[in-house]
């Protein structure tokens, strides 16, 4: 228990000590820790100038043992009162602060792991074939992603623009995506780098994955329907994908630990599940205040630690700040889908929030909110924060 006057059920208790990066009023962007509706200011109560970096890079490269150090000295210093007077001055609130993006990303990988998910969207885009790809169950599939437009949470999110052809047009046009959607998903975050030529083993995840983040990844299917055979995704997903500002360390998820779904296929040996990197997940969006979807990542087929396995087996190189995303976290049951073209199965079947209002994809105005939390120790809950995203307008070109 902490001497801070913290609810002893708070999903932000000593337990879980997220990292972000803050600006407070008028200073400069800094590393903290989240406290319950606190930030906690690491480089005064730490004395370690790494901290008043603008993003978390310059620490995260420091690697396991150096997260394992820090992490026991801020449990320290906020559960023996004897520190209360290094650690007050130290104290900001929230709602006095600015949240920022928390790493410099460097590259970044969307996957597409949740085995419902890809079902369902074989199931609507190719109804008369079987919804997996013959590959699926094979491999991590995934896509290299544009690591320029990661956005913190809150960044208001401009319509994107592109071509788009239907079955019908005899001709594809050019404007706003009229079929802007959510991916609600669960981010990871790169620390230690790896060498090129080197495959980083599922053993070794641990080692170079410093932690865990909410991501909002914002696709146009209309677009991406015209543009993404042969290559796959580009204008559809590159335009923007919005992350939370708070990565939970691996650290404090030891409890969410669990084993992946039954496998159906003999697994390649570097994919084989030696390690129980299942998380127990608990994901909710929201559409205008409304809950839509309760999405349990529990259920994804591929682990964090095989995405990364694959991710580096032809001998590319992590770095640190590098990024990787699990796709779409989608349940088996209706109200666990985490997309709207599930949800709304590609606007066949609209949604009506209880204000009468009825939405198959996005309109203008539309804001989405993705939080979760996983179990902690003993009763307690782990929490992500939230990312979201408000829809704007198109810019003009």
């Amino acid at each position: 228990m902490t001497w801070l006057d913290v609810p002893s059920d708070s999903p932000f208790g000593v337990a879980n000590l997220p990292y972000g990066v803050f600006a407070p009023a008028g200073g400069e962007p800094r590393a903290g820790v989240r406290i319950g509706d606190a930030v906690v200011d690491l480089a005064t109560v730490l004395g370690d100038k790494v901290f008043a970096e603008p993003t978390l890079n310059a620490f995260l490269a420091q690697g396991r043992t150096r997260w394992h150090e820090v992490r026991s000295r801020i449990v320290e210093l906020l559960t023996d009162v004897r520190h209360a007077g290094v650690v007050r001055p130290a104290l900001h609130r929230l709602a006095d602060v600015r949240l920022l993006l928390p790493i410099a990303v460097g590259d970044y990988v969307d996957f597409y792991a949740s085995e419902h998910h890809a079902s369902n969207v074989g199931r609507i885009f190719r109804p008369d074939t079987e919804p997996l790809t013959p590959n699926w169950k094979h491999l991590p599939i995934g896509y290299h992603g544009r690591s320029g437009t990661i956005v913190v949470s809150q960044t208001p999110i401009a319509r994107p623009q592109g071509q788009r052809k239907t079955p019908a047009d005899p001709e594809p046009v050019f404007g706003p995506s009229q079929r802007l959607d959510i991916e609600a998903e669960v981010g990871f975050v790169v620390g230690t780098p790896s060498r090129w030529g080197t495959p980083v083993a599922q053993r070794d995840f641990a080692e170079h994955v410093f932690g865990v983040c909410l991501v909002s990844d914002w696709s146009a299917r209309d677009l991406q329907a015209w543009e993404y055979v042969p290559l796959g995704p580009f204008l559809a997903k590159s335009f923007a994908t919005s992350v939370s500002p708070w990565i939970v360390p691996l650290e404090a998820l030891e409890h969410a630990r669990v084993a992946p779904p039954p496998r159906d296929r003999e697994l390649l040996p570097y994919l084989q599940d030696s390690e129980n990197w299942g998380l127990d997940l608990s994901l909710e969006v929201r559409l205008n205040g409304e809950s839509v979807s309760r999405p349990p990542f529990s259920s994804m087929y591929w682990t964090p630690a095989q995405m990364l396995a694959h991710m580096t087996i032809n001998g590319a190189s992590v770095r640190t700040g590098d990024f990787y995303a699990s796709g779409t976290v989608s349940g088996p049951e209706r109200e666990q889908r985490g997309s709207l073209l599930e949800l709304s199965w590609g606007g066949k079947e609209p949604i009506t929030l209880s204000d009468g209002t009825i939405r198959t994809f996005l309109e203008d105005g539309d804001e989405v909110v993705i939080t979760a939390t996983a179990p902690g120790p003993g009763d307690s809950r782990i929490g992500f924060g939230e990312v979201a995203g408000r829809i704007l307008g198109t810019i003009p070109l």
